[in-house]
């Protein structure tokens, strides 16, 4: 049984785990990101693949990352949540751990887990939107990813829905992630909170008694209690959500569209909302088949997974 190691590094942790070839996690752990020092994330990445190897013979680790990585699956050229520049990655890993490595956008990564072993298994074309810190995803085509010319395709987040709209990590402004993504969920929970702090009741309690303490865990436990602030947060961003799948469904035509990351754990606080905005958004109404919007099998561990399989497939 060949054993890799797969890492997911997002804006605020560090998700590795030991994946055998049937895609099952075998051992995991989870490190908090110091996003802002590059060094320090390659340190922590190494910590945790040394701490996974204990007593296993190890093939090789993939890398997850959230940035724009190159053709060659080696540099990370740009993070929007953390300080990634033109940062040689795998050769800065390999060096401190020994052993090959493999680098791929973490929203690819997760829609390889999702295509070989969990919601979007047989689907082809696929559309996985990952939503967490951000919006990622990735798109599968005869089996394989479509990573494009450069190695940057399937950056979701970052097309433009409101033109001068909300400041993105990435430089530019009205970028979809800044409306339906965990970040704008808590941002327009808070908003919504402040405003009306009698109907957030619940959700400021869960905050410790102010807006500044709500997290996305907070508004899906105040949703989960009836919360309207909470529901109403979840609504806006879904609508976002359905209407930027929409528009990604027009243009890729997908057998399937898988809904993952962090905010799909939410289940049906976020896909309701997304469904019916996704179904509103479709041109061509009742005239034309519709590929089912699902919820992600795999959750948190699928860019884990999708990073050791690619790298076992090196």
């Amino acid at each position: 049984m060949g054993l890799t190691i797969g890492i997911d590094i997002g804006g605020t942790k560090v998700a590795g785990g030991v994946v055998d070839d049937s895609g099952a996690l075998v051992a995991r752990m989870l490190r908090s990101t110091p996003s802002h020092d590059p060094e320090e994330v390659e340190r922590v990445i190494a910590e945790v693949v040394a701490e996974l190897a204990k007593g296993r013979q190890i093939e090789a680790v993939g890398l997850g990352a959230a940035g724009f990585i190159d053709e060659g699956r080696s540099i990370v050229r740009f993070s929007a949540n953390l300080a990634w520049r033109h940062e040689p990655l795998r050769e800065r890993v390999e060096r401190r751990t020994g052993l090959p490595v493999v680098v791929e956008n973490d929203g690819n990564a997760a829609a390889w887990a999702e295509y070989r072993y969990g919601a979007g298994l047989d689907a082809d074309p696929l559309l996985v939107v990952c939503v967490g810190t951000g919006i990622g995803g990735g798109i599968v085509v005869g089996g394989r990813l479509l990573r494009g010319a450069f190695g940057t395709a399937s950056e979701f987040g970052h097309f433009r829905v409101v033109p001068d709209g909300v400041l993105c990590g990435c430089g530019q402004r009205g970028c979809w992630e800044q409306y339906g993504s965990g970040n704008a969920l808590v941002r327009e929970a808070r908003t919504r909170a402040t405003a009306n702090p009698k109907r957030a009741a619940t959700l400021l309690a869960l905050g410790g008694g102010t807006a500044d303490g709500i997290t996305g865990r907070h508004v899906t436990q105040a949703a989960q209690r009836g919360d309207s602030v909470a529901l109403a947060a979840f609504g806006l961003v879904g609508d976002w959500l359905g209407q930027g799948i929409a528009d990604l469904v027009e243009t890729l035509d997908p057998r399937r569209v898988v809904l993952g990351g962090g905010v799909s754990e939410a289940g049906l606080l976020v896909l309701e909302p997304t469904q019916r905005a996704y179904e509103a958004a479709l041109s061509g109404g009742s005239n034309r088949p519709h590929a089912p919007l699902v919820l992600a099998a795999l959750g948190n561990e699928a860019g884990v997974v999708g990073a050791a399989d690619l790298a076992r497939r090196r």
